[in-house]
């Protein structure tokens, strides 16, 4: 909010000046009756809102949208904060994009499948425009039944009952997915706003699904818990931190038994009630029946996102935060990652390591909010940049060596580049910076995850448009990014070929949901992993809806086996790349292979580590009827014939 200069009051009349205030006031409320403000941008509506009072339904009575600045709400992710600037005409909410709907030509893949399964759509059930987003994710999977997992997400089919969460289970191993819905056609996550966390509690069998909750002082921490997800009835409402500016949570939740914070869950957040968003945590030693009060983390005059919560896999109770420096906003802006620690159960933090700057991603500062940077400019529409991201990532521990991903500003032209960190000294000095995606082009990679398995496999997963020319909000017809991933054998010593991970290239979906500030499409994609999968999930616009693309949630998993016997750090895109698509034929399980990348001329064919066939390299296409029927996995592997030259494991489930 600008200050008013009061140099020159002295050579007025006060008389004058009273009788002025008046007719000004009166003016300005009367513009703002008439809804003259909407469409100002951000910063002169700061100047020119500072009376506007708003009154929507789950939000306080009397909010004064000249606070916005002072509250960090300009700064804040959750749909809550979204809610509040399209209220105050800071920001346009979401709706359909000015382009006509063409053919698909999604399935026109152009480089095998490498990494993971088959993609599962997370969202079933009806879809009503324009309610129809789902974005940023949160996968995790039931240690001891890797059968039941379950996704958390942003959901607007509920935006005008105040309802933006959801959460979609399997119980087949990931075959397939059901989004949780009440009778009433809703999530079971009622007055909540998205920025989704989903923790399995060990000790107890309990389920917690966590957001920004309204339930809790207003807008804090909080959401459901249930010991049976896949019912909707089972869900019962908790709090975690009862406040009025939370925003963007992560968390954890320590499972290993031999570790001395074992059944410890821990969440972190930014509040925006103190200081300027102070970086704070908290956890429950009692399987969350109380929450321990607030503690800073970080509190200084300098505002630290809250990127990502992890603990150590290996069981010796560190906890670790990933924090960003984001150079206050803006575009261009510095980013500069940071690692808090903890290894007394969340009691205590140290700031182990800051990194040196470096740009963050981008082409332009958002048009709908120009405190954050977009990675797509020239969209059309009164909103023409799209997809928020600063350059979040995800941190991973496993034996004291720390995992960290993120995305930068690539060179010249090129809007991000994917890099990974390591440490092996708990977090207080890392390597150099190893840029994941190896592509030669000047297209975006952003938002990346990043997993460890207690095995010691790491796989990083992000968004890539280097299968395209251009991208274009909500058309069908121009296929725009798809999933890709790197995997690594050795705890991140070294890294194997960065491959695709989803089926398709996804065209930018579109988001036309008024209750959603028009430029967002998620902010995270949280990734876990157990010992035989690594689970993750993703925005994805493949499916269309009123012949528009639009945001679906998608989730898919690779096996935490080794992809090859020895791993080097410089593996080639020619390495031997192998996909799968499954089918059953007269009821029988039925796979079909096929790969890429071989030399020699026959191929040895592995199932679950059993040679199956040689045959010859060309044509490079098995089908394997498998004689079983109902429910099975299997892992596929194809060698060059007679050696350990082999390609990537792909994990293949069938459900009942």
């Amino acid at each position: 909010m600008k200050n008013k200069s009061t140099s020159q009051s002295a050579f007025f009349n006060v008389r004058v000046l009273i009788g002025l205030f008046v007719v000004l006031a009166g003016v300005f409320l009367a513009l703002i009756g008439l809804g003259t403000f909407s469409g100002l941008t951000a910063s002169s509506a700061q100047a020119q809102q500072k009376h506007k009072i708003i009154n929507i339904p789950g939000l306080p009575p009397g909010f004064d949208c000249a606070t916005i600045h002072d509250l960090g709400i300009d700064k804040q992710e959750s749909l809550r904060a979204g809610l509040i600037m399209i209220a105050c005409g800071e920001s346009p909410g979401g709706s359909p994009s000015p382009y006509a709907a063409f053919s698909q030509l999604l399935n026109q893949v152009t480089a095998p499948l490498a990494f993971g399964g088959v993609d599962v759509d997370l969202v079933t059930g009806t879809e009503t425009s324009p309610h129809i987003i789902q974005s940023e994710t949160y996968s995790t999977a039931n240690p001891d039944n890797p059968d039941q997992i379950c996704v958390a997400f942003n959901d607007s089919r509920s935006a005008t009952s105040n309802n933006f969460s959801g959460i979609s289970c399997s119980t087949d191993g990931g075959a397939t997915f059901t989004r949780v819905t009440k009778s009433n056609g809703q999530s079971p996550f009622a007055n909540t706003f998205g920025d989704p966390v989903v923790l399995f509690n060990k000790p107890s069998q309990t389920w917690f699904a966590i957001f920004i909750d309204g339930g809790c002082g207003g807008f804090g921490l909080g959401g459901y818990k249930s010991t049976n997800p896949v019912d909707p009835n089972s869900w019962t409402h908790f709090c975690v931190h009862n406040n009025f500016s939370d925003d963007r949570e992560s968390g954890w939740a320590d499972n290993d038994p031999s570790s001395p914070n074992f059944g410890t869950m821990y969440v972190s957040w930014n509040n925006f009630s103190v200081g300027v968003g102070a970086l704070q945590v908290t956890f429950s030693t009692d399987n969350g029946a109380t929450w321990h009060a607030a503690i800073n983390v970080s509190n200084t005059n300098t505002f630290i996102r809250d990127v990502q919560i992890t603990g150590d896999l290996s069981g010796n109770g560190t906890t670790y935060i990933a924090g960003m420096d984001e150079g206050g906003g803006g575009f261009p802006h510095n980013d500069t990652n940071k690692i808090f620690r903890s290894t007394n159960g969340g009691n205590n933090w140290t700031n182990t390591f800051t990194g040196t700057p470096f740009s963050g991603p981008g082409v332009a500062f958002c048009s709908d909010n120009s405190y954050f940077s977009c990675m797509f400019n020239n969209q059309g529409g009164s909103v023409p940049t799209f997809w928020r991201h600063e350059g979040w990532g995800q941190v991973a521990a496993l034996n004291d060596v720390v995992h960290l991903d993120y995305a930068q500003k690539g060179a010249g032209a090129d809007p991000g580049d994917v890099f990974y960190i390591r440490s092996t000294d708990g977090g207080v000095t890392f390597g150099a910076p190893v840029k994941l995606n190896t592509d030669t082009t000047t297209r975006p990679q952003w938002q990346p995850n990043i997993s460890v398995s207690p095995g010691g496999t790491v796989f990083a997963m992000w968004y890539d448009a280097r299968g395209s020319t251009t991208c274009t909000r909500g058309n069908t017809g121009v296929p725009c990014y798809q999933m890709w991933a790197r995997k690594s054998t050795d705890n991140g010593a070294t890294w194997l070929a960065d491959m695709t991970f989803s089926d398709v290239i996804s065209p930018l979906p579109g988001q036309n949901d008024p209750n959603i500030v028009a430029g967002y499409a998620g902010d995270y994609d949280y990734g876990t992993a157990l010992a035989g999968a690594h689970y993750t999930s993703w925005d994805d616009g493949r499916v269309p809806i009123a012949g528009q693309s639009q945001q679906d949630a998608f989730t898919d998993q690779e096996p935490a086996g080794g992809a090859t016997p020895t791993p080097t750090p410089t593996a080639t895109p020619g390495a031997l790349q192998l996909r799968a698509q499954q089918k059953r034929f007269g009821g029988i399980n039925t796979v079909r292979l096929n790969w890429r990348g071989a030399t020699s001329p026959n191929v040895d064919i592995y199932r679950n580590d059993v040679l199956i066939a040689t045959q010859p390299n060309n044509p490079s296409v098995y089908v394997d009827s498998t004689g079983d029927t109902g429910q099975a996995q299997y892992i596929y592997r194809v060698c060059e014939a007679g050696t350990s030259t082999c390609s990537n494991d792909v994990l293949v489930r069938f459900p009942q």
